[in-house]
C-alpha cells in the first residue's frame, strides 16, 4: 500500500517489516509489533521468530505472515529476504542478548537496515564490529533505548539544552523493579530465566537488563558523557548467576557528579524509573510511571510541573505527542515513537525527503557501544571492590 506524502520525489509506503524473535511465550516482541504499527508505518511481513523451528512457523501462522516468509533461522531469513523483489525495508532484533550480535551482523551485510533491543551486544569486541559494520554499510541502525521517545524526556533534553538549567551540577538516576525478588528463574518462567543466565545475557544481569536504561537516560537528556564509574554490584538471591541490585557513583565530563541506582529486588517498585538533574539555574524531574508530567525547579521561584502537551510544553515534546493533554500515554508510545523516527531515517535513504530534526535522536550504534562499555566497566569495578574504572 503507497502512502501519499508532500516531500521527496519517491512515493511513500509502508515499510516492510521483519522480526527476529518475538515468538509464543515472548513478551518483548508484541509490544515491537504494537509500536511499529501504531503510526501505521510498517507492515510486519517476515520473521523467523524462534529458534525452535516449528514455534517459529506456528508462531508465523499466529501473525499471518505468509508461509514462505517463516524462516526457520536468522541466517535462512537474512539470505531469502535479500534475494526477494518485495525484501523487508527493516529488521527487529528482539531475542535474548546473545543473539544480538549475529543477528544485526547478517541483516547489516545483506542489505538491510536493523533495529535492535538493548544491551547492543555481550562483549565490547562485538559491539565495536557492529558499529564498524554500520559505518561500513552506511544503514540505519536504530537501539530500542524506548525511554527516551517520551515526549517529556524530549522536553528535559531540550531545556537542558537551551541552558535553562544552567552548568549541571548533579545527577541521579534510578530504576528499581521488584519482579526477581525471589528465583522466579528456578519455576521455569522464561523472561526470568534467560535474563539471569550468563550464556544468553551476559556478564550482567540487572545492569544489564535496565541499568543500562539509566545511564543512557542521563547520558540522553543531559547531553553529557560519563567518564568513570564505581560500581558495588549485588547478588541477594541465593543461587543467582548473575547482578540483582547495582549501586554506583559517576563522574561527567563537565565535572558533574551523579548516582545510579538499579534493582530488581526492590520490594514495591514495578518500573520505577526516575532520573532528577540540578544545574545551577534549576533542576528537573522525570518518573516513568506519572510519564506526561516533568517538574521544573527554577532556583528561587516555585516549583511548576509542566505537562504533555499543556502550558509550557516545548516543540521536542510535541514532536513525540500523540493525543490532548490529560489522556495517559505512556509506554506503548515512547517506543512508537523510536520506530517513528526510525521510519523517517529509512524513509530518508529511500528518496522520501529530509526528515525532522527531531527524528535524528533516536538512538544509535554508537549509543550501543557506550551501553556495552558501560556494563562491562560497571563489573570490572564492583570486581575490584567498587574502584573507580574509566569509561
Amino acid at each position: 500500500m503507497t502512502i501519499e506524502g508532500t516531500s521527496g520525489s519517491t512515493p511513500r509506503r509502508r515499510l516492510r517489516l521483519g522480526m527476529v524473535g518475538g515468538g509464543q511465550g515472548a513478551f518483548i516482541g508484541a509490544v515491537h509489533r504494537i509500536a511499529a504499527r501504531l503510526d501505521d508505518r510498517y507492515e510486519l511481513v517476515a520473521g523467523a521468530l524462534s529458534s525452535d523451528p516449528e514455534r517459529a512457523r506456528a508462531s508465523g501462522t499466529d501473525l499471518f505472515l505468509a508461509p514462505d516468509r517463516c524462516y526457520a533461522s536468522f541466517q535462512e531469513m537474512a539470505a531469502a529476504e535479500a534475494a526477494r523483489e518485495d525484501r523487508i525495508d527493516a529488521v527487529a532484533i528482539v531475542t535474548p542478548n546473545h543473539l544480538h550480535h549475529p543477528a544485526a551482523k547478517a541483516f547489516l551485510e545483506a542489505g538491510i537496515h536493523v533495529i535492535c533491543d538493548k544491551p547492543m551486544t555481550t562483549t565490547v569486541e562485538d559491539a565495536e564490529d557492529l558499529a564498524a559494520t554500520v559505518e561500513r554499510t552506511g544503514l540505519v541502525f536504530a537501539l530500542t533505548h524506548n525511554y527516551t521517545g517520551y515526549p517529556m524526556v524530549r522536553q528535559a533534553r531540550a531545556m537542558v539544552e537551551a541552558g535553562e538549567l544552567g552548568r549541571i551540577r548533579v545527577v541521579q538516576v534510578e530504576y528499581p523493579q521488584d519482579w526477581l525478588t525471589t528465583p522466579l528463574e528456578e519455576t521455569g518462567q522464561k523472561q526470568a530465566a534467560w535474563r539471569t543466565d550468563p550464556a544468553r545475557s551476559g556478564i550482567a544481569g540487572c545492569v544489564g537488563d535496565i541499568g543500562t536504561h539509566a545511564f543512557q537516560l542521563a547520558e540522553f537528556v543531559t547531553g553529557l558523557r560519563c567518564t568513570g564509574l564505581a560500581a558495588d554490584l549485588s547478588t541477594f538471591v541465593d543461587g543467582r548467576r548473575l547482578d540483582d541490585n547495582a549501586h554506583m557513583m559517576l563522574r561527567y565530563d563537565n565535572g558533574a557528579r551523579g548516582m545510579l541506582w538499579a534493582s530488581q529486588v526492590a520490594p514495591g517498585h514495578e518500573n520505577g524509573l526516575r532520573l532528577r538533574v540540578y544545574g545551577d539555574k534549576g533542576g528537573l524531574e522525570w518518573f516513568q510511571e506519572q510519564p506526561n508530567h516533568l517538574r521544573h525547579s527554577p532556583f528561587g521561584e516555585p516549583p511548576r510541573t509542566i505537562t504533555r502537551g499543556g502550558a509550557g510544553s516545548n516543540p521536542a515534546a510535541a514532536h513525540a505527542t500523540r493525543i490532548p493533554p490529560g489522556h495517559p500515554e505512556g509506554y506503548l508510545e515512547g517506543f512508537a515513537q523510536l520506530y517513528r523516527d526510525t521510519a523517517d531515517l529509512i524513509g530518508e535513504r529511500l528518496g522520501w525527503g529530509e526528515p525532522d530534526p527531531q527524528a535524528r535522536l533516536v538512538p544509535t550504534v554508537r549509543d550501543g557501544v557506550r551501553g556495552v562499555r558501560f556494563i562491562h566497566a560497571a563489573v570490572e569495578s564492583s570486581r575490584r571492590d567498587a574502584a573507580w574504572v574509566t569509561l
